[in-house]
């Protein structure tokens, strides 16, 4: 994928190619969040190579009446950010982001919150990844995130449209509320407390922060945390991982620790 630097925050809601498009669809279907979709337009150059493609999203234009449109290749091209859309974009309405509140706690949830991450391809390999491990929600600082909403759908490959995602103005004052409902609250961070993610106890319900690799988390958020965990590498290595990395390797810890109880009610720390 080329996508110019200039381009990597640029504000748009085009969703690029059928995985987006398809996971905004999903969306709608079930009303995970408020975007959708007003047109589809399609390069006439490859209209016989995505015959069925098309013939999908005209079926899903009358469910949910927008039009389906046929545009000059250069048309396409000039719209669009990245070049692996496969000839297909969809306009969509912007996504709000609802401020968490404590009624969005359920039981038994894995929640992540992500700290001082601010590239949104990073943002968007970050939910790709907790989607695929099974996390409940993602919480979000204050931020114009959905500006570069396809670049992150993407990035994501449509994770960021069906995974739950809020906004907190005080993540530390978010911690001690998934604490309060008995929540393990997990850090992610390299100082004196903090242990192997390998010997920690990560089983739900649980709520896991992570921070980007230039600052971590911060102090007050880690002064909420019950347990503060650091990636153990394979070899002397002193730079920190990208943080969609980190996130992938601590939610698939995550996962690994509570994949033989998935199937029923699981309280953590009374196991």
């Amino acid at each position: 994928m080329t996508v110019k630097e200039s381009d990597k925050f640029a504000t748009s809601d085009v969703m690029e190619g059928m995985i987006s498009i398809r996971a905004v669809l999903s969306a709608m279907e079930s009303g995970e969040n408020d975007r959708r979709i007003e047109r589809v337009v399609y390069d006439r150059a490859r209209a016989r190579a995505k015959a069925k493609e098309l013939s999908y999203l005209r079926a899903m234009s009358y469910l949910y009446d927008f039009p389906v449109e046929e545009w000059p290749t250069e048309e396409i091209k000039k719209n669009a950010i990245g070049s692996t859309h496969g000839g297909i974009l969809a306009f969509c309405t912007p996504r709000t982001l609802p401020v968490f509140s404590e009624e969005s706690i359920p039981e038994n949830g894995f929640f992540v919150m992500l700290e001082g991450i601010e590239d949104p391809y990073n943002f968007g390999y970050c939910l790709r990844s907790l989607w695929a491990a099974g996390v409940s929600g993602v919480i979000l600082e204050r931020r114009n995130w959905t500006g570069a909403s396809g670049v992150v759908a993407r990035a994501s490959a449509g994770a960021s449209e069906r995974c739950p995602l809020f906004i907190s103005d005080d993540f530390a004052s978010t911690a001690a509320s998934f604490r309060a409902h008995g929540y393990t609250v997990a850090a992610a961070d390299k100082n004196p407390r903090s242990k192997s993610v390998y010997d920690a106890d990560l089983r739900r319900p649980l709520l896991l922060i992570v921070g980007g690799e230039r600052r971590g988390s911060t102090a007050p958020v880690l002064h909420t945390a019950d347990v503060i965990v650091e990636l153990s590498y394979g070899r002397d290595f002193r730079e920190a991982l990208s943080a969609a990395s980190a996130a992938t390797v601590l939610a698939f810890e995550v996962f690994r620790q509570n994949r033989e109880n998935d199937h029923g009610p699981k309280t953590g720390k009374d196991q």
